[in-house]
């Protein structure tokens, strides 16, 4: 399977203009394509094609006076910025077709350069390199300086610059990983476990362990009011703004980097650990529109279900998932009897059937794991056939945007 292996980059004063010039010059060539196809709607015309846009936006496009600026940064970095406008259209279309398998897909829209994050990408085509002496040797830019946290298993397909909402460098390696290699790093075992996600506990295991939710949010919070009180204090377009804002972004990419690395190390753990994992599909984005939306966004549930589904494909763990309207909460795990439903304040109970006094959590985790149905023949494999398809998912050194160190 395909994984990012991210690690942090230092340019210096003349490299961060070049990275400036290439990524402005991709989101000319981005927005360039997406005026093109909408001029073509409103025309009533068929789309341009990929190769037409090509040799508009970028080959001619460079011998007028206009656009002559576009000469000055790797073609590559232009011809995949409108692979990106190209997939964009797809991914939309494919939403309006209802073929797009997850959240539905807007339209593609102009990228701003007030944008906070900005990225570009190069393929091996672009003949980039890391040196013998450990820096990534980008053309046009030159050789930048790399924090390795960890060696790359593979030769990387591609790599991706990204400058954050902090102003902090990137690079994203593609890697294709050994799947033998990749069942060889994982144990034989035959557990099993189901897992009750909450608030109060972040998650709860069918064998009693209680796992304290961190609360990054929550604990940040009054240094992130601080800070925001500071920003609107400013003037509009002033220089003060601007570092009031550079302050916030830290704030925030602070705690969602330390709510990352919490989800990575407790994820890599139980799959480590289990050949069988129950969990309940929740339905985020429903429960973020109650009073508790700033506790369930807190919690970061998506992100940690994402990274136990990736981390079971690509170990070879199975990952089930059980209906979001299972009562798991309702029903005695000892004998099966449904005793009703129970308010949120209600933390323990009595089976009126058996007696048993159970954890509501507990009790849940327990129910999850027999709903899933999970069993392990005695040679240690799953039973249950069929792994959920892994996600792409980022990893490597601290603070990415989309991902971390996922050992």
């Amino acid at each position: 399977m395909q994984l990012r292996y991210s690690f942090r980059l230092y340019p210096d004063a003349g490299q961060r203009t070049a990275l400036a010039r290439a990524f402005g010059c991709a989101r000319v060539v981005f927005n360039d394509a997406v005026h093109a196809r909408e001029d073509a709607r409103r025309a009533g015309q068929p789309f341009p094609k990929a190769g037409e846009l090509s040799t508009r936006l970028i080959t001619e496009a460079k011998r007028t006076v206009e656009r002559s600026w576009l000469g000055e940064v790797s073609a590559v970095v232009l011809q995949q910025s409108l692979r990106d406008a190209e997939a964009a259209y797809r991914n939309f279309f494919a939403s309006l077709k209802g073929s797009w398998k997850g959240p539905r897909m807007g339209a593609p829209r102009f990228k701003s350069r007030k944008d906070t994050r900005q990225s570009i990408r190069f393929t091996a085509n672009a003949r980039w390199n890391i040196t013998d002496g450990g820096r990534l040797n980008l053309p046009k830019i030159g050789e930048v300086k790399v924090k390795w946290s960890r060696t790359l298993p593979a030769v990387p397909t591609s790599v991706t610059v990204i400058k954050d909402s902090t102003g902090r460098y990137f690079a994203s390696f593609v890697i294709d990983t050994d799947p033998a290699e990749d069942a060889a790093r994982m144990p034989d075992t035959d557990r099993t476990i189901g897992i009750d996600l909450g608030l109060a506990s972040f998650a709860i295991l069918s064998d009693g362990t209680k796992i304290d939710s961190p609360r990054f949010l929550r604990r940040a919070e009054k240094k992130l009011k601080k800070t925001q009180r500071e920003l609107s204090r400013k003037q509009k377009g002033s220089k003060n703004r601007a570092k009031a804002r550079l302050k916030v972004a830290r704030a925030h990419v602070k705690a969602a980097d330390a709510r990352r690395e919490f989800h990575h190390q407790l994820s890599t753990k139980l799959i480590y650990e289990n050949q069988g994992i129950a969990v309940e599909d929740l339905w985020v984005k429903g429960l973020a529109r109650t009073r508790l939306a700033k506790s369930v966004h807190d919690a970061g549930w998506a992100q940690f279900i994402g990274m136990l589904e990736y981390k079971a494909a690509r170990y070879g763990r199975t990952l089930v998932k059980i209906g979001r309207f299972e009562p798991t909460s309702q029903v005695c795990s000892t004998c099966g009897v449904k005793d009703g439903p129970k308010p949120l304040n209600v933390r323990e109970w009595t089976c009126t059937a058996c007696g048993t006094v159970h954890d509501r959590d507990h009790n849940a985790a327990l129910n999850i794991k027999q709903a899933a149905g999970l069993a392990v023949s005695a040679c240690g494999a799953p039973v249950r056939p069929g792994a959920i398809p892994a996600q792409r998912e980022e990893t490597g050194s601290h603070g990415f945007e989309t991902g971390n160190r996922a050992a």
